[in-house]
């Protein structure tokens, strides 16, 4: 008895596969998706099955990487390496999208935070600018002041230096 019931299981195996067989090449001739879910659907087995037959599983990979048939002239062939080209330009784009997202992000953020500070009256006032470029001029004033002021007392200091020099000369004649 157990080797009928064994048969039977090998030949409903056998029928499944078969099917799994015909919806993979049903597949290529419709041009319809060849993925697991989709070539399970058609075969009317669990996707589980494919992944237990991993003879099955390699036909349906291979089977998805195959260029299809198309009469010359009618465009261009999508190989493997195509696709490999393809998905490594989106994977860059989505980097770069990606970093964007983030920039806008952190500006927005900033933004929101600068209004929230302003608005909620903790913030500096809002003549801050004019404020900042008078402290500057102040500073610059201050500058030239203190130049103005060294060579005020370099010409205060030789004139003593000749007075004193003067005051000397006349001295020592008397």
């Amino acid at each position: 008895m157990t080797g009928q019931m064994t048969d039977g299981r090998r030949a409903g195996t056998d029928r499944r596969r078969r099917r799994v067989q015909d919806a993979i090449a049903a597949a290529l001739r419709d041009g319809t998706p060849l993925t697991a879910s989709a070539v399970a659907r058609a075969a009317r087995v669990d996707r589980t099955f494919l992944y237990r037959h991993r003879d099955l599983l390699e036909e349906l990979h291979t089977s998805s990487t195959r260029p299809a048939d198309t009469p010359p002239g009618t465009g261009p062939t999508v190989t493997p390496e195509s696709l490999q080209a393809d998905l490594a330009n989106a994977n860059a784009r989505a980097t770069r999208l990606a970093t964007r997202v983030q920039q806008l992000e952190a500006h927005l953020s900033r933004q929101l935070g600068a209004r929230a500070w302003t608005e909620s009256g903790l913030g500096a006032p809002v003549d801050i600018a004019e404020l900042q470029s008078n402290n500057t001029s102040l500073e610059q004033h201050n500058v030239e002041l203190k130049q103005r002021l060294a060579e005020i007392e370099e010409e205060l200091d030789a004139a003593r230096a000749a007075n004193r020099d003067l005051t000397r000369a006349l001295n020592q004649r008397q």
